[in-house]
């Protein structure tokens, strides 16, 4: 039977308006799938990604500030958000995570980044907004405390990708108390069930991040099976 191996390959792509700062940088992506069996259209799998990426060997001087976040799904990938219990912006926002339904909660996260010279560590609650929509509830407590869903759109695409994510950082985490928050790694895992589900052996996912001084940097993440 073949398997889905661990380990991702990936390809790095500076976007032309990238900076020194940002080309000594490497993303680190790990990515593991929840089942090992081959998937197929008749018995597709479930899959539970961690993904990890960071920017090394930058100080709070160089480091810009992340805006925007794009990931495109290959072929081969389902997203059944639609089918699994969810949670509205609105209640999200008001009351938090404990106030949505247990299993509506897909996966967490967290990250480190500059706030001025101080370090400070957001935490990520992924979860599930139906068909549509995927919501990262970030709460950052230095400078200050600050909590708010991103909200990441889903939308289906045709050609070599079937959707694209794409999440716009609140400036409410950009820039708290006067201070701009200027992430340095991610990591973020997700999955349950078949939430995210595969029907064939997927190609590459390809993520873009854009920073506020214009640049932007892009990724190709390739999960394999042997």
């Amino acid at each position: 039977m073949r398997k889905f191996a661990l380990a991702v390959s990936t390809i790095v792509i500076l976007g032309a308006g990238a900076v020194a700062a940002l080309a000594s940088s490497t993303p680190k992506v790990v990515a593991r799938a929840a089942a090992l069996s081959t998937p197929t259209s008749r018995h597709p799998v479930g899959v539970k990604l961690a993904v990890d990426f960071g920017w090394g060997g930058l100080d709070a001087a160089q480091q810009p500030m992340l805006q925007k976040l794009d990931i495109w799904f290959p072929r081969g990938s389902k997203y059944n958000g639609g089918h699994y219990a969810s949670c509205s912006y609105q209640r999200l926002n008001s009351v938090g995570p404990s106030g949505c339904p247990k299993a509506s909660i897909m996966g967490t996260g967290g990250g480190t980044a500059f706030a001025d010279t101080v370090i400070t560590h957001p935490q990520i609650t992924v979860v599930n907004g139906g068909a549509n929509a995927i919501y990262f509830f970030t709460v950052l407590n230095n400078p200050a405390r600050v909590q708010t869903p991103v909200v990441g759109h889903l939308t289906r695409v045709h050609g070599n990708f079937v959707y694209h994510l794409s999440a716009t950082i609140p400036q409410i985490l950009q820039v708290v108390a006067g201070v701009p928050i200027k992430l340095t790694d991610l990591h973020i895992t997700a999955g349950k069930g078949k939430w995210l589900e595969l029907t064939s052996a997927p190609a590459g996912v390809k993520v873009v991040f854009t920073f506020n001084n214009g640049a932007t940097e892009s990724t190709m993440i390739y999960l394999q099976n042997s």
